[in-house]
């Protein structure tokens, strides 16, 4: 189905090569995982599927891609989408029309279909993303999971033989992280769809995929197999591979079911610990503090009588299914938008009245979509902007480029870097102005492993140094090893708030991997390490098949 002999591509007016002498094959029906750093290459490798590489993206390419026998330098991205169907990282980004129904429609408008299969394939896209309540929704009004759903959606109904897909859980809740892959494995299962997909969060793919496909830094091929495979030798290996290896086991478990079996065969178990308490409030004053507050958007409500405190020197973590209301409450913080009702009170004094000058002093705001805030033409410009502003000295540009990884990137545009890479570029440039207040929309979208370690340190430092950092994020497993407190919304409401433990242990949509495997207190593998230390593991008496 695909075939890639001696690729090599670069991006025009870039030093480096995006992928570096490829050679790849895919087979009818495999459901393909693509892994790597962040910049290693797995987005320019699924636009190289459709022809976005080279055609659109221009640049200098060399070997050869074919797919379903086409030849991808000879034949237009017009006649390789009606094989490939593409959701790119940033699903805002395809958004044409305004009603979902009419944007999921308008490709098949394209491809020439009569109204009859137009509304037919539109229904069943509906259906089986499980957004048929949107259908009369504008796109300007859905959360970023929506959207996302919307453009996967939108891709499927033209029941492509080919689905490259860039990070598209990246901005999921996990309910509706699983039911997407769920209907991913159907596709390839039932109808047999071949999908190549490029995520960064592997625990969520790891155990449905058939292969995985691994990245170098500098974009070559560096392993290519099965997940049992290749899980054991990746760089830096989700929870459950990592308790594998600790655990001295070969294969390592994929799933959770086999972490169990392990840990059943192992004979290993944990106390139930010491029933989790709450975790009390701070002494200090709240930097942040949300009073009743109400959020009216369109006809419904996006918060609800919602009251929360944000202390400085805490991480917290905004959680919640996607519409929940994480983004509202950040902008409300931020002064985006003002409450319908209820006061916001930020530093000791209410939000209305604060001017914008004093509000972009004191609160770094990173969105969901950080292109949105780059508008200079060099990353360490971005910096330098942000530096001036705030009337500080450029003593710490170089400092903060370096602690976020990005200074091999300073001189770069920041619209040619990578989506992970573009995350880290706008958290810099807000990060330098040394805000008293950082809220982070979907930070770890687009990041790797490492970086999203990085990440997490780099906040609890920005937090010992008095800071008030508080994250909107579906990502799990990220909340439970950095936040200091976690508050879940629903419906607009605050539901719970507390430490990581008391917050996520035992639920069934938010507890981590490692928790279904043991229960009780532990989140992460750090958490059972420390337990087993106290009793050792017996010996091997099994392995997981």
């Amino acid at each position: 189905m695909i075939r890639i002999e001696q690729l090599i591509y670069r991006y025009p007016h870039q030093s480096r090569d995006a992928l570096s002498s490829v050679c790849w094959q895919v087979e009818e029906g495999e459901f393909v995982l693509l892994a790597g750093a962040s910049g290693s290459g797995k987005t320019t490798l699924l636009r190289c599927l459709n022809g976005l590489v080279p055609h659109f993206h221009g640049g200098s390419f060399g070997g050869r891609v074919l797919v379903a026998g086409l030849d991808t330098r000879v034949h237009s991205t017009a006649r390789l989408s009606r094989l490939v169907g593409f959701v790119a990282q940033d699903p805002e980004a395809q958004g044409l029309l305004d009603c979902v129904a009419d944007e999921i429609a308008f490709g098949l408008e394209n491809l020439g279909y009569d109204e009859r299969a137009i509304r037919v394939r539109v229904e069943e896209a509906l259906d089986l993303l499980g957004i048929a309540s949107l259908r009369n929704r504008r796109l300007a009004t859905l959360s970023g999971g929506e959207r996302q759903r919307v453009a996967l959606a939108a891709a499927l109904a033209a029941r492509p033989h080919i689905l490259a897909l860039d990070e598209p859980t990246s901005q999921l809740d996990p309910w509706a992280a699983e039911s997407i892959l769920d209907v991913l494995r159907r596709l390839v299962d039932d109808l047999g769809l071949t999908i190549v997909l490029a995520e960064q969060r592997l625990e969520r793919v790891l155990g449905l995929c058939s292969r995985v496909t691994l990245l170098s830094p500098d974009g070559r091929l560096e392993r290519d197999g099965p997940p049992e495979e290749i899980a054991s030798e990746l760089p830096w290996p989700p929870p459950l591979i990592r308790l594998g290896l600790a655990l001295g086991s070969r294969p390592v478990p994929l799933t959770v079911k086999q972490a169990r079996e392990l840990v059943h065969n192992r004979g290993l178990v944990l106390s139930p610990g010491e029933p989790v308490r709450s975790a009390g409030r701070p002494a200090d004053p709240p930097a942040v503090e949300l009073e009743r507050v109400w959020v009216r958007a369109g006809e419904r409500w996006a918060l609800e009588d919602v009251s929360l405190a944000v202390y400085p020197g805490l991480v917290t973590i905004l959680m919640g299914r996607n519409g929940a209301g994480k983004t509202t409450l950040l902008r409300q913080i931020v002064g985006l938008q003002k409450p319908d009702r209820g006061r916001v009170v930020v530093l000791g004094r209410e939000i209305i009245h604060l001017s914008r000058a004093e509000l972009a002093r004191a609160v770094g705001y990173v969105p969901q979509h950080p292109s949105s805030m780059l508008f200079s033409e060099s990353v360490r410009e971005e910096l330098v902007v942000t530096l001036r502003a705030r009337g500080h000295q450029e003593d710490e540009l170089e400092w903060t480029l370096q602690r976020l990884g990005l200074a091999e990137h300073a001189a770069r545009h920041p619209y040619d870097l990578s989506g992970g890479e573009r995350q880290r570029a706008a958290l810099a440039a807000v990060l330098v102005g040394r805000p008293s207040i950082l809220l982070l929309d979907e930070p770890t979208r687009g990041l790797d492993p490492e970086r999203k370690a990085d990440l997490g340190r780099l906040l609890r430092r920005v937090a010992a140094d008095g800071c008030a950092v508080v994250v909107a994020t579906h990502d799990v497993e990220f909340a439970a090893g950095w936040a200091d407190r976690i508050a879940l919304l629903a419906e607009g409401r605050v539901i719970a708030e507390g430490a990581p433990a008391e917050v996520l242990a035992g639920t069934l949509a938010y507890s981590t991997q490692i928790n279904r495997v043991f229960g009780g207190p532990y989140l992460t593998v750090e958490d059972v390490l420390a337990a087993v230390g106290h009793a050792p593991v017996p010996p091997a008496s099994a392995e997981v098949g």
